[in-house]
């Protein structure tokens, strides 16, 4: 691995702002006492993504002095780890091309093309306009849908060189494209659609195999239904429109974008008082209408929304 230096422009001081410092305290009492130093990874990945991509060498200290850690063991985890970005990367889009095996056979050369020609000519090199940067990385774990890149947190698959310059130009114009496969491709499934029910049909016992058709269609409509029902009691309470016209700015949470803020305000949610007030049923409740589930817990929405309505009613 090459060798990673930290950039010899710093900034002069970096510190939490108080919703991420909220976030930071609670991960912290997620670990045994005197174990808090397990958290030093998230709580880099977390002063990155609020430095704007990449991380500075006063937050590497900061986050030390919170951990109560030698600052040569953070520097040294923040430094092997190319996860963490260790210059300015673009404003809009650092984007990380898989160049592994599968990616490198299903046409990631051509989207290493594109980069250069729409981004900048080599790696790390920020666009002229400052908004973009690339890299070509290692596996990304979407074999399966090759070929991919990584923009931020999230991951455009089944790429060709058009729909790539496609998901660039949507991100220069403010309007991300939902994350995962771009050709409509469910998880990870062959390209031509699946197969194994097709497969069940067929070696089902004589006595069924004479209705394969109905029983493919059975399989499929019981595959179909959702892991779990919840109850509409656990829906959150709803408004008809923001409190006195003017919503709060939800993309201040960490992990919400225009998209999930649309999605939000289409459930009636507007405010960071409504989202701090979710129990685990109403979480499982909205998970179901995000593209990624989990992330309102693994994001710690309820307590970035606890912080922030606290910062707007002093």
């Amino acid at each position: 691995m090459a060798v990673r230096r930290l950039h010899p422009e710093q900034p002069t001081s970096f510190e939490f702002t108080p919703e991420n410092l909220a976030w930071a305290q609670a991960t912290m009492t997620k670990y045994p006492q005197g174990q808090q130093a397990s958290a030093v990874i998230p709580l880099l990945w977390r002063a990155q993504e609020q430095h704007e991509g990449w991380l500075p060498e006063p937050a590497i200290r900061y986050v030390a002095e919170m951990l109560g850690m030698a600052y040569i063991r953070v520097y040294e985890i923040a430094t092997f780890y190319t996860m963490f970005q260790l210059s300015p990367v673009g404003k809009i889009a650092h984007v990380q091309v898989c160049g592994t095996t599968p990616c490198m056979l299903r046409g990631s050369e051509d989207l290493i093309t594109v980069c250069k020609r729409k981004i900048a000519k080599t790696p790390h090199e920020l666009s002229a306009d400052g908004n973009f940067s690339w890299e070509e990385v290692e596996c990304l774990g979407s074999c399966a849908n090759a070929p991919m890149v990584q923009i931020w947190k999230d991951t455009y698959e089944d790429l060709t060189a058009e729909s790539f310059e496609g998901v660039l130009d949507a991100f220069a114009a403010g309007n991300p494209p939902d994350p995962g496969s771009q050709t409509g491709r469910r998880a990870s499934c062959p390209s031509a659609g699946p197969t194994t029910l097709r497969e069940y049909a067929t070696a089902m016992p004589s006595a069924a195999a004479t209705q394969p058709a109905a029983v493919e269609t059975s399989l499929v409509a019981e595959i179909a239904q959702p892991a779990a029902v919840i109850s509409d009691d656990a829906k959150p309470v709803a408004l008809e429109a923001p409190r006195d016209g003017k919503a709060d700015d939800l993309k201040r949470i960490s992990g919400v974008g225009p998209k999930l803020e649309n999605t939000l305000n289409t459930l009636g949610i507007y405010h960071f008082d409504q989202i701090a007030q979710w129990g685990p049923e109403t979480i499982a409740w909205v998970d179901n209408y995000l593209s990624f589930k989990g992330r309102i817990d693994r994001e710690d929405w309820i307590a970035q929304a606890k912080a922030l309505a606290a910062e707007k009613s002093d």
